[in-house]
């Protein structure tokens, strides 16, 4: 193979034959197929990733190894194959046997435990069983940190959440895997542990912490276990999105793979590719492409698990990398070396083509049973029991009816009822869609029903047990509860699967409003058990009984059943931090914020747009509704413009936007838009964007004051406050980034309808001609000096923009004058508009009528008028008249200060159409200024 001084055999100069070991292919069938054949006999391949579609059983499982290997040997293969399954425990394992191979908690549940050495344990019976079989490298252990535990589909397959935890146990399983004879595979680096999932299966989940953060918590468990002698790591395929490092497929990045893996942590072993055959990067890179790239990133073996003609592909792509120098033979050799030496550990030609098989599990499986027994009696954990429901003997009678109730789930690999199932669906059709719909339904009718009978037959009692669904409680559930004098809910996972969550809860509510007939409360008991996450409901203390049991095999059920009849104390709990709230908030990330550039983002904020505008409540119009990318843009001379972006460089996508307006007229910065794609909320999005926006304007010279809200455009006037719930929301939010939003100003934009039946009210026309005030009717710039020296008595941001803009669009654009009779002094004045005008691009609202409209803006009342609201009615009124004249059903006011003005403008027959609160700070005294 290797000499010890490195060099290689010269065997290995055969190109083909060395690039071969660079990859683990799996196939499908559970004997040895044509492809997988060519694959080993024409091509070299070095490793066999075998799943559970692979294996049926201990005996044909040592058959089927034997038979790869000897495929190898024949076909001239200087080293054996290294042969790689994943066998987690728990609900994760590759090779299932009732008779010979055990079933043993999964990571979770061990932690639960509380002893790393039953994990040490565990872990050395695991590897004995499948290196009986040939097996000779385990894919294990997950050393991911769950830094955000609640929502990553990771579950119980992982520790927990405590690094130093996840450490320990990590490295006890690896010296149990080592013990054993296998060699060991660590995942998922740099960690699945707090990924965000964005979408569609082209969106890869991202890892929105820094390396910084990273180091002090998911790179923890890593670092321990390479000092610990790790064989090999397998390099995840998520995006990594924070400042100094903006990765979509780690796997194929050489800042992850062979700078921070390398270099940073130290590791010198075999670094394996995630599948390349997911579909988000075999569509944005394709496989032969990505092969290349993982292999020059440092990854020593591509992972491609199924596919023959992707896998043609990507040993093409190889080839052709070398034969074009992407990647030179010593880059090739150098991986080589390091599969050629994981191999010298654990396997030869000796020990690949004498699998010792049944002969050596039928000796294991004595002591291997008393210690599953052991593992799970060990993890089972009641969490609470506030009214000592358990054992459950303390509350029901032999002759009273015990309910279980439980979700339809899908079966676990290690589930008899889904091997049962696979067999039986596999007999009848090759229709994958079939085997899923099938797995959903029966399985949580089999697996659980078991648990139905172990509970009956335990008690010598009735036992009803009904499934639930995202129906909800029905009336036969009704039924049952109201028959049963004791029940229990089962949750798999109930974060995720939230119609679990809103059936337990709709459950425990039903349970503590019950009354005997003289009026008395009497709660009926409630037991929740989580077979699966313990997230589920561990900080809901409305749930007075919990327990969990980290996986739902007939094993755990069993150890469950004891513990619930108190057949045995329960001694788990637990893992990690789980019992601090906080462990459950997501850290605050940084996004990569871009300048806006209009010709690269103007289509792809149009679409982020229409997706905000898709997720607004459906009662409520979106204040985004007929916004399109020009809206936002001033390309005003006099206002400075700056808007930024987060954005997918890959795809072009826009997740976020936030713009920001400078007026230098009214020494105001304003932030006139922010707004987050609804799929990828808390992530942080928004934060980046807002840093980034205060960073800009604090730069503005003459800067006095900051303003979430903006009349130029009018698109947000301020916090949206429609919506009470979000209003609330919005509110902290802004709060928590340095607003004072205790002191905000109500503003709105409103609308009047079907103006053909308008009239104005009663009294306000003569009120108009008392001789007091002139109204006049201008249009052209050569009214411009007159006018703007009477907006100056108006400070507010972008009147005197908005005001020039209608002066210079004298086509389209009014303006009425209120003016003093005996001096000509205007006292007060608004502007019209219809939408063909150019102050019409930049409000939005009214477009979105739906109906010929017009609009009614920036009225400004001079300090000297005498009847303020008054004044403002009559030029609004005299606005409508105009309006209408030109033919409009529908009148806009597209901005009107809520002080006081609401109940007026209502009289005239104006409804409210956005309502907002417009927040305005000194930006002198502004605190919380953000990193650069």
């Amino acid at each position: 193979m290797a000499a010890e001084n490195g060099d290689l055999d010269p065997v290995w100069d055969d190109m083909d034959r060395a690039m071969g070991q660079l990859f683990m292919m799996g196939f499908d069938g559970n004997t040895v197929t044509p492809q997988i054949r060519t694959l080993i006999e024409e091509h070299g391949l070095g490793s066999v990733l075998l799943t559970a579609k692979n294996l049926k059983s201990a005996e044909e499982t040592t058959r089927l190894v034997l038979e790869l290997q000897t495929v190898a040997h024949n076909a001239g293969h200087p080293v054996p194959l290294a042969v790689a399954i994943d066998q987690e425990n728990g609900g994760v394992n590759t090779l299932f046997d009732e008779i010979y191979i055990r079933q043993f908690p999964s990571a979770m549940g061990l932690a639960a435990s509380g002893s790393a050495d039953l994990a040490y344990e565990v872990a050395k019976a695991t590897a004995q069983e499948i290196a009986a079989v040939g097996v000779n490298w385990i894919l294990g252990p997950v050393l991911d940190v769950l830094t955000n535990a609640r929502y990553q589909p990771l579950g119980v397959r992982t520790t927990g959440d405590d690094p130093q935890e996840v450490s320990a146990y990590g490295v006890s399983f690896l010296k149990g895997y080592k013990e054993a004879g296998l060699v060991t595979c660590g995942k998922h680096f740099p960690s699945y542990g707090n990924l965000e999932f964005l979408g569609s299966p082209m969106d890869v989940p991202i890892i929105t912490e820094t390396i910084e953060q990273l180091s002090l918590s998911a790179l923890v468990p890593f670092r321990s276990a390479i000092g610990q002698g790790l064989d090999a790591m397998m390099v995840g395929g998520c995006a990594m999105s924070s400042p100094g490092m903006n990765v979509m497929h780690a796997c194929l990045s050489e800042q992850v793979v062979d700078d921070l893996l390398r270099q940073d942590l130290g590791f010198q072993g075999v670094v394996v590719s995630e599948c390349l055959e997911m579909e988000a990067l075999s569509h944005n890179i394709g496989v032969g492409g990505g092969t290349v790239m993982a292999v020059k990133a440092g990854c020593d073996n591509v992972l491609l698990c199924r596919s023959f003609s992707v896998q043609q592909e990507a040993i093409s792509g190889l080839k052709l990398g070398v034969e074009n120098a992407m990647i030179s033979t010593d880059r090739i050799r150098q991986s080589l070396r390091r599969v050629l030496k994981m191999k010298s550990k654990c396997t030869s030609w000796e020990k690949a083509l004498n699998p010792p098989g049944l002969s050596l599990l039928s000796q294991l499986q004595p002591s291997h049973t008393t210690l599953s027994t052991r593992a799970y009696n060990s993890s089972i954990t009641v969490v609470r029991d506030k009214n000592r429901l358990l054992p459950l003997s303390n509350i029901i009678e032999p002759d009273e009816e015990l309910l279980l109730l439980s979700p339809l789930v899908k079966p676990l690999p290690a589930s008899a009822a889904s091997r049962a199932l696979s067999d039986n669906v596999a007999a009848s059709t090759h229709e994958p869609a079939l085997w899923e719909r099938s797995a959903s339904v029966m399985s949580g009718e089999g697996v659980f029903r078991e648990l139905g009978r172990s509970l009956a037959r335990q008690r010598s009692g009735r036992v009803s047990h009904a499934s639930y669904t995202a129906n909800g409680v029905r009336p036969v559930h009704e039924t049952l509860i109201d028959r049963a004098s004791a029940i229990i809910i089962l949750t798999a996972d109930s974060n995720r699967n939230l119609y679990q969550n809103g059936f337990t809860k709709h459950v425990s509510m039903i349970c503590n409003t019950i009354f005997t007939p003289g009026g008395e409360k009497r709660e009926k008991p409630l037991v929740v058990v989580s077979v699966s996450s313990p997230y589920d409901f561990a900080m809901d203390p409305s749930i007075g009984t919990y327990v969990c049991t980290y996986d739902f095999t007939e094993t755990a059920l069993n150890a469950l059943v004891k513990i619930l009849y108190g057949e045995l104390s329960p001694s788990g709990a637990l893992p990690g931090t789980i019992s601090q709230s906080q462990k459950v908030h997501q850290s605050r990330q940084h996004w990569l914020v871009e300048n806006w550039n209009e010709e690269r983002d103007a289509n792809a904020l149009d679409t982020l747009i229409k997706s905000v505008v898709e997720g607004s409540p459906s009662s409520t119009r979106s204040e985004l509704s007929s916004t399109s990318s020009n809206s936002f843009l001033l390309h005003n001379p006099e206002v400075e413009e700056a808007h930024f972006v987060v954005r997918n460089s890959s795809t072009q996508a826009l997740y976020g936007f936030c713009s920001t307006y400078f007026f230098r007229s009214t020494g105001t910065g304003v932030i006139g838009a922010l707004f987050v794609d609804p799929t990828r909320r808390k992530l942080s999005i928004g934060h980046s964007l807002h840093n980034r926006a205060i960073r800009t304007l604090l730069q503005r010279k003459g800067v006095k004051r900051f303003q979430l809200g903006s009349r130029l455009p009018s698109i947000y006037l301020g916090i949206p406050v429609g919506n009470g719930v979000e209003r609330k929301r919005l509110r902290q939010w802004f709060s928590n980034v340095g607003w004072n939003t205790a002191l905000s100003r109500p503003v709105c934009s409103m609308i009047a309808r079907n103006l053909s039946q308008w009239v104005a009210p009663e009294g306000l026309a003569h009120s108009l001609q008392s001789g007091d005030i002139e109204f006049d009717l201008v249009c052209g710039w050569e009214y411009a000096d007159s006018i703007l020296d009477h907006i100056k008595t108006n400070s507010r941001q972008g009147v005197l923009e908005l005001y020039k803009l209608a002066l210079v669009d004298s086509t389209e654009c009014r303006i009425i004058r209120a003016k003093r009779p005996e001096d000509g002094a205007i006292l007060g004045s608004v502007v019209l508009y219809n939408g063909e005008s150019s102050v019409a691009e930049f409000i939005p609202a009214l477009k979105d009528t739906s109906e010929n409209a017009g609009g009614i803006s920036s009225p400004v009342i001079s300090p000297s008028a005498g009847d303020y609201s008054t004044l403002l009615q009559g030029l609004i009124l005299l606005g409508i008249r105009q309006i209408k004249q030109q033919g409009s059903n529908a009148c806009i006011l597209d901005y009107i200060d809520g002080d006081g003005n609401f109940d007026s403008l209502s009289t005239m027959g104006f409804g409210v159409l956005h309502s907002f609160e417009e927040v305005t700070c000194d930006a002198a005294t502004w605190t919380m200024v953000p990193p650069s």
